[in-house]
């Protein structure tokens, strides 16, 4: 009677991890090639790889002001969303150069070339846009006082959630960010005709222990409250994937006064719509990092 009940709790161990590894495999991104290359866009850029959490590696390009000015140049780190990589972030990067901006478009763990992890997350993509802000604070032609970020989608929330907890993040770019994580992942179970009363439920508690945050904590409307820096808010009025409301939410969120939104035309990859607001994220960018933090401005500006 023991070897039996034994027996029972093996396979009913064996089941419970065949299904946890069921829900990871269900909730991977996929991991596409890169579709161009910052020379296509005439730009002069450096392949670069930079040290992640758990001694992973990051593919990035790194593009650098050209010449060599009497000072350091500000920098932005650009990040992408969900099951997508640097190479699609690359149409912002010319007009951000053109500017007087240094570039870094980083591949987040699992895609792109970056090294692969059992699993990614919103908070692994945090890690890795603070592996970026680091490797740029050792760069000699940056200026590590004047550093920024700009995010797609979990890109978005990534950058968010690092605005909460880093002191040299001047300004937030967040596009097409969506209000909580436990949303995304509800309509992604009611796609998926997963009945959350039966199950939907147990896949979200899982997803939370596996990457170590409730949902709440980890959430962009709580970051948004959280943030250390001026934030702006672009989000496409046709956003089938994440609502526009999200913004809205977001934005009722933020700080008085450190918080702007843009709206545009369009859905949830930013895109052609994107471009014609570019000089209003420029016009964010050189503003917030003009203004005084720490006691000091970036000497550039």
């Amino acid at each position: 009677m023991l070897l039996t009940g034994a027996l029972a709790l093996a396979c009913l161990w064996a089941a419970r991890a065949g299904v946890h590894a069921l829900i990871l495999r269900g909730l991977r991104a996929p991991r596409l090639r890169h579709q161009d290359s910052p020379a296509a866009w005439g730009l002069v850029a450096q392949s670069v790889r930079l040290p992640a959490a758990g001694c992973k590696t990051l593919f990035a390009w790194f593009v650098p002001v050209p010449g060599e000015g009497p000072e350091p140049a500000p920098a932005v780190v650009v990040m992408h969303g969900w099951g997508a990589n640097a190479s699609l972030m690359l149409p912002a990067v010319a007009p951000l150069h053109a500017a007087g901006f240094a570039v870094l478009l980083i591949d987040a763990r699992c895609h792109g070339d970056s090294d692969d992890e059992k699993f990614t997350s919103l908070p692994r993509f945090a890690e890795d846009i603070e592996a970026g802000l680091d490797w740029l604070r050792q760069q000699p032609d940056v200026d590590g006082s004047c550093l920024a970020v700009i995010g797609h989608s979990v890109g978005a929330g990534a950058a968010l959630l690092s605005a909460t907890r880093r002191h040299d993040l001047r300004a937030v770019v967040s596009l097409s960010a969506f209000a909580n994580p436990r949303e995304v992942m509800r309509r992604f179970l009611a796609a998926a005709r997963i009945p959350y009363p039966v199950l939907g439920w147990y896949v979200l508690r899982h997803v939370q222990r596996v990457i170590g945050a409730r949902f709440d904590e980890i959430a962009p409307l709580t970051s948004m409250a959280r943030a250390l820096c001026p934030v702006l808010l672009v989000h496409g009025t046709d956003d089938a994937t994440v609502p526009f409301d999200d913004t809205r939410r977001l934005l009722a969120a933020g700080r008085p006064g450190q918080v702007r939104s843009i709206a545009m035309k369009g859905g949830h990859d930013p895109g052609q719509a994107l471009a014609e607001h570019l000089p209003q994220v420029i016009g964010f960018l050189q503003q917030a990092l003009s203004a005084p933090a720490t006691g000091s401005r970036c000497s550039h500006h």
